[in-house]
């Protein structure tokens, strides 16, 4: 073997002895800081692998609904005249046209619709092949039939139906019965869809003469996107022309936040973790200085240190990256298979999706958990390499190499950068800026810890000598003034774990404490009814609700209509809430977010709307702006009113008074109706008489408790990340402060064996240790809260106003913050007592007699 490969030979065997050594030596160090960058991969991993997996499974079955379509035409409202098929079907460039009437039906006694699909099968057969049904060889019409609907594998099994037997169906307040002629020739696993002939749909369910969308099939050699465009020209505003990829477009958009807020939280843990892993890695640094500093003498050159302790924090990051890997892989599907595929977040209904392995999803988060090791492994191997080896080899050298920690320049940089980010605005719909800024505002928060280390504890160590207090006070004061570096890094794992605590604490407990004020001022009535909870075939007719109105008991009764209006094919509609509103008033109705517009200022013609704030973001409405509508068949002049709060429609929402609803577009039929009872009757005797009604089976009843009570239910499903999250953070937190002060007292064996040489007991030491922790904690505790509070305003009134377009006021879980901060504090001196026995148990002559 040459020289050079000799060498290189050997300072391969070299860094793998120091390597073992160590690790041999710590074991629960590397295990600690291993298991956190695991649990912060796995839980970001497995986030990524559910969405991604019901993102995917959601978009293959809304593209198999198109079929081989090349462009869809809706209407700007839900349906629209079935006239423009006939012209739709005879445009030069069109080789065949298929309508279709899509309908989310209403099931007595379900709380999901059945996506019912009215198609011609003659049309359908070639655009959405799959999507047909397949009669039984008896009856070879029944695609025709006025009776006969044919269900998916999924559908049939949810309805617990077989072919020949009949499912009931809600047309108005009305049953209608449909006998099941079949199944579909291919829908995707769990795909809740049936199918039927358009006209008996349009029929059945009080749809004469309406279509929802018509699918065109263009010649070839046509230019698709030109087409479109001049298509869209001729039709006007009352019909839109999407591509059917502007499906999967809709689904992204909306569920794109929510996406991506769950991945974010997840790595929550993943960057608490880096901070452990600097903690350890920085304190093994300066327990080893010495060492290290003999191997420079030896002729280990810089670089080669170096390279030593990035490899050490590269090696955890890959151990703890893989074993994340596996373990996200595992959650991810025990989470499909017990909990469903959305999170909470209700963005994919009615999807079965697998878990695949994504090469792309499972190197990034790989890198991450290395890059996290590997920059927490930098600043402390900087250090080291740095290190003058004859100042390195001197006892009491360690904290002189943190003094670099202590300069305020970068933190205060970083705290700059993160207040300007955190005033821009969001790229492409995503709060990334904001994201950046939290990040920012806690590697900020850490690094000024050491100035603020040294002025508190030198401070307090003034105070307390004036006042001549005890000796194990005094000590504890004097090491935590003299040594801020040391306890900086201590309080390193405390305070990033506790501020994003707090942060998300604050963060939950203001969007609901928002959300239940919200409920609050809306849900005024005493009686809620509606047909169904939802779909498109439920109604109450004008008779109806004028026999609801006069039921006895009854003082009052408010109807609402509610509706979807397209304005951009590339965006879910916003809905259209049609209501009795008083215009002079429109905050007795709503929770207005600011000023409102008086009916003295419209002008003839002018229709006033209140839009939520989505719609200010999205669409950039504003206060007194006028805008053209396609609400009606000729659609309307319109004038922005008022904003209000709406924590139910990240899409959107337009109000209007139900007058004019009708007056528009005809349609007296109503969806809700809130009740007001008579003073001296009971809600119960309302809702008995409203069930003898001829069509009263058909209708639901709540009571604004229930759907309050419903709704935070809802609520706590939906955040239950964000709570798991949390307490992961939790135990990222203790074990950092496990790990750091375990560290600390093993590597002041010699302090305290002097200590005990002056005659300091043990059970003194233990003292001065538990007083250590117990004030490091509480001033990391102290730092975090305020500077969770900080992050928490960021989450708080950038990033979920920009994710969710909504606002909320703050309120501090405060009950909840100070739990956890007296467990920490606990832990944190139960931790330092129990490392530091090992530490006192050492003789007091071999404690220090390393000491040269």
């Amino acid at each position: 073997m040459t020289e050079p490969s000799q060498r290189i030979a050997d300072g391969r065997l070299l860094a793998r002895w120091l390597l073992g050594a160590e690790w041999r030596s710590h074991p629960a160090r590397a295990i600690v800081a291993m298991a956190t960058i695991a649990l912060g991969v796995a839980l970001g991993y497995a986030v990524q692998l559910i969405n991604s997996a019901a993102f995917n499974e959601f978009s293959a079955a809304a593209k198999s609904l198109s079929g081989e379509a090349d462009l869809q035409v809706r209407g700007a409202q839900p349906t629209f005249n079935e006239q423009w098929y006939p012209r739709l079907a005879t445009t030069p460039g069109v080789a065949l046209a298929s309508p279709v009437l899509d309908l989310d039906v209403t099931l007595p006694g379900q709380s999901t619709s059945l996506k019912v699909l009215g198609i011609d099968v003659f049309r359908a057969s070639r655009i959405t092949p799959e999507l047909t049904g397949v009669p039984s060889a008896q009856r070879p019409l029944d695609t025709l039939s006025d009776d006969a609907i044919f269900l998916s594998p999924a559908a049939q099994q949810w309805l617990h139906v077989a072919p020949g037997e009949h499912i009931a169906l809600l047309s108005g307040t009305s049953v209608v019965r449909f006998r099941v002629a079949g199944g579909l020739v291919r829908t995707r696993p769990g795909q809740r869809v049936a199918v039927m002939d358009i006209a008996a749909a349009q029929w059945r369910f009080g749809f004469e003469g309406k279509l929802s969308r018509i699918d065109l099939q263009l010649q070839r050699g046509v230019d698709r996107e030109r087409f479109k465009r001049e298509l869209q020209e001729r039709l006007g505003s009352q019909l839109v022309v999407a591509e059917t990829r502007d499906d999967e477009n809709r689904t992204d958009r909306l569920s794109r936040a929510y996406r991506i807020n769950m991945n974010v939280l997840a790595l929550v843990a993943l960057f608490t973790g880096a901070f452990l892993v600097f903690s350890t890695q920085a304190l093994a640094v300066v327990r080893r200085r010495a060492q290290f500093a003999m191997l420079r003498v030896l002729g280990y050159t810089r670089g080669q240190l170096l390279r030593q302790i990035l490899v050490e924090g590269a090696l955890l990051g890959v151990l703890g990256s893989m074993l994340g890997l596996a373990l996200g892989y595992a959650l991810s599907s025990i989470a499909l298979r017990f909990f469903g595929s959305d999170l909470g977040g209700g963005y994919f209904p009615g999807v079965q999706p697998h878990v695949g392995f994504e090469p792309i999803a499972t190197a990034i988060f790989l890198a991450l958990g290395i890059v996290v090791s590997v920059l927490g492994s930098l600043v402390p191997a900087l250090e080291a390499a740095r290190a003058r080896p004859a100042a390195a080899l001197k006892a009491g050298s360690e904290e002189g190499a943190l003094a670099r920690l202590a300069s305020p320049w970068p933190a205060v940089i970083c705290l700059a950068v993160a207040g300007i980010m955190a005033l821009l605005p969001p790229l492409f719909d995503v709060p990334i800026l904001g994201y950046l800024a939290v990040a920012l505002l806690l590697v900020g928060g850490i690094a000024l810890m050491p100035r603020c280390t040294a002025i508190a504890f030198t401070l307090l160590s003034r105070w307390r000598t004036k006042r001549r207090t005890g000796a194990v006070a005094t000590l504890a004061l004097a090491r935590l003034a003299n040594a801020p570096g040391q306890a900086s890094i201590a309080m390193g794992g405390v305070l990033s774990s506790f501020a994003l605590i707090v942060a998300m604490a604050i963060m939950v407990a203001s969007f609901r404490v928002s959300v239940d004020e919200w409920l609050t001022h809306l849900l005024s009535a005493d009686l809620y009814v509606r047909v169904a909870a939802n779909g498109d075939t439920a109604s109450l007719s004008p008779g109806e609700q004028a026999a609801i109105a006069a039921t006895p008991g009854i003082r009052h009764a408010a109807f609402t209509r509610t509706s979807h209006l397209t304005l951009d094919p590339a965006r879910p509609a916003v809905a259209v809430l049609a209501r009795d509103i008083d215009a002079a008033d429109p905050g007795a109705a709503m929770q207005m977010a600011g000023p409102v517009l008086p009916p003295s200022a419209l002008q003839a013609g002018e229709t006033p709307i209140w839009v939520s704030e989505a719609m200010v973001d999205l669409y950039k409405y504003k206060l007194g702006q006028g805008l053209k509508l396609s609400i009606g068949t000729q659609g309307g002049t319109f004038v922005v009113a008022g904003v209000w709060r709406d924590y139910v429609r990240q899409t959107g929402a337009i109000t209007l008074r139900l007058a004019d609803y009708r007056s528009l577009t005809g349609d007296t039929g109503a969806t809700d109706a809130a009740l007001t009872v008579d003073r001296g009757a009971s809600v119960e005797d309302v809702i008995a008489s409203l069930r003898k009604l001829p069509f009263g089976t058909a209708m639901q009843f709540a009571e604004p408790g229930e759907i309050r009570a419903r709704t935070l239910t809802i609520f706590d499903r939906s955040f239950a990340v964000t709570y798991l999250l949390e307490a992961v953070a939790i135990v990222i937190g203790l074990f950092g402060v496990a790990a750091t002060f375990s560290a600390q007292t093993l590597a002041r064996a010699r302090e305290f064996g002097m200590l005990r040489h002056v005659g300091v007991t043990r059970r003194q030491v233990l003292a001065i240790l538990a007083a250590e922790a117990g004030l490091l904690t509480a001033l990391g505790i102290a730092v975090g809260f305020i500077l969770g509070w900080a992050i928490s305003l960021i989450l708080v009134f950038v990033v979920n106003p920009q994710s969710f377009h909504w606002s909320m006021s703050m309120h501090i879980p405060r009950h909840m913050v100070s739990t956890v901060a007296l467990v920490m504090l606990i832990s944190s001196c139960a931790t330092a007592v129990v490392a530091g026995r090992k530490a006192v148990s050492l003789d007091a002559v071999r404690a220090v007699r390393e000491d040269w």
